[in-house]
């Protein structure tokens, strides 16, 4: 009988980073399931198929570290830790949800985990980040902010505004760039000549990164270097992760036999799930058995089911609600 690898840390590190990534999965799949019964109510972007920078960025930032996100942020919200169940309440509208049934899937918060705010204004997170970053540095605070957008935000001027600015001051910030090679239906190459987002602000001094945001392992190894750097008086950096959009820009639907998607994509989209790929070192590496990873599974399924439960039985916001929250106490 072959014999089952003891723990370590390097093992049990890559089971949390599978585990968050199938969390991601299985509760975005749910709400493909869920939303053509219109108990969602707002739009929603899926992260199907991008769940490795997620799972990576958020394990490898420290907890008292800060995260803006865009509107495709399920993964974040998941992955930083936030409750599920706040968040498929958020979805329905509930008054339960993360930020009171007010925002919906476009703007999950949860600043008690480091999550500041997501945005559904395409590269507006940028500045606030480096604005935060600049607090940091101001306030002699240690955490690192880290600012993700997609590859369409680089196209806004105030992404090289905030990236001067973020060099000129030398600012604790990593600026990720999740490159699913679309910005809705437009592909890189169709807005410019120079296709590595890496290379866009090497003119102001930014350095620039590109990995893979397929392989989970990767991204977290390369973020946990660059933290450190940063919290060391290093410069901010960008860091673009390569990764494929599986469903369409928003909705629950696929298109990616459409007419703007290369031919052959859905298959190399596929080859490079993060899912499969980070199941495949499991097994070889770490003597994960196949057994294990249909507990894991159903474990998060229950999880699913109760979040999705919690989310039903929570009530709406009444009218009180309306004018709450709108200005902060002194």
């Amino acid at each position: 009988m072959k014999k089952k690898p003891r723990f370590s840390p390097e093992r049990d590190l890559a089971l949390r980073l599978y585990r968050t990534m199938l969390e991601i999965r299985l509760a975005e799949q749910r709400i493909v399931t869920i939303y053509p019964s219109d108990k969602i109510q707002s739009p929603v972007h899926l992260s199907i198929g991008q769940e490795g920078i997620s799972a990576g960025l958020c394990l490898a930032l420290a907890p008292g570290d800060h995260l803006y996100g865009t509107y495709r942020g399920h993964g974040l919200y998941l992955a930083r830790g936030a409750d599920m169940g706040e968040m498929f309440a958020e979805l329905y509208g509930k008054d339960s949800g993360c930020t009171r049934g007010k925002g919906g899937s476009m703007h999950l918060v949860a600043p008690h985990v480091g999550l500041m705010g997501c945005s559904a204004i395409v590269g507006s997170t940028i500045p606030v980040a480096t604005g935060d970053a600049l607090a940091a540095k101001t306030l002699k605070k240690k955490y690192v902010t880290a600012a993700v957008f997609g590859d369409g935000a680089v196209d806004e001027g105030v992404f090289f505004e905030s990236v001067n600015f973020a060099v000129l001051k030398k600012l604790p910030v990593i600026y990720v760039c999740e490159n699913n090679k679309y910005a809705i239906h437009s592909k890189v190459s169709d807005r410019h000549a120079q296709t590595v987002v890496a290379k866009f602000a090497s003119g102001l001094g930014l350095r620039g990164i590109t990995i893979d945001g397929d392989d989970v392992f990767g991204v977290y190894k390369t973020v946990l270097r660059e933290a450190a750097a940063l919290r060391r008086g290093g410069a901010p950096v960008l860091i673009e992760m390569t990764t494929h959009r599986w469903q369409e820009h928003v909705g629950p639907g696929s298109d990616i036999e459409e007419y703007y998607r290369h031919k052959g994509e859905k298959s190399r989209a596929q080859r490079s799930d993060p899912l499969s790929r980070a199941q495949s070192v499991l097994k070889k590496k770490f003597g994960v058995t196949k057994d294990d990873l249909v507990a894991m599974q159903a474990e998060i399924t229950a999880k699913v089911d109760g979040a999705v439960a919690f989310a039903e039985a929570a009530p709406f916001p009444g009218p009180q609600r309306l004018a709450a929250d709108t200005f902060a106490s002194a």
